[in-house]
């Protein structure tokens, strides 16, 4: 058996590189590790960190085709963020103007959560610890 010891990052394609930029870093809180441009690709490869922690790199293409999103699609679903209080996080994402789903609750664990979208209509989950 393979033997995995956690997840390194995740890699997200962008269409407009500077917004999406301002929204993991300004909206999410992420930091950056290092920003890179790729001349020969014309291509930019941003590190992001969650509390130090390499989480998402971050890519820009010239031409990307767009993610379908709904209805949902074979493939990657979205991406969760645990927070401590969902309260919290849905009135910082109103006080920047980003809308949220009506907050359900996990049948199963009874964890409250709600999804937004990132610039590229990426559904982003912030789930309740």
């Amino acid at each position: 058996m393979i033997s995995i010891n956690r997840v390194h990052h995740i890699a997200i394609i962008c269409s407009d590189y500077q917004k999406s930029k301002t929204f993991y870093t300004d909206v999410l809180g992420l930091t950056i590790i290092q920003e890179i441009y790729r001349e020969e690709r014309q291509s930019y490869k941003l590190d992001l960190a969650l509390d130090g922690v390499f989480v998402i790199e971050l890519f820009s293409f010239i031409n990307a085709p767009k993610r379908i999103s709904g209805p949902e699609a074979a493939g990657l679903r979205h991406l969760a963020f645990e927070v401590n209080d969902l309260d919290q996080t849905t009135a910082f994402l109103s006080s920047k103007n980003i809308e949220f789903e009506a907050i359900r609750t996990d049948p199963t664990t009874y964890n409250r959560f709600t999804f937004i979208a990132d610039p590229d209509n990426l559904p982003i989950e912030f789930y309740e610890k």
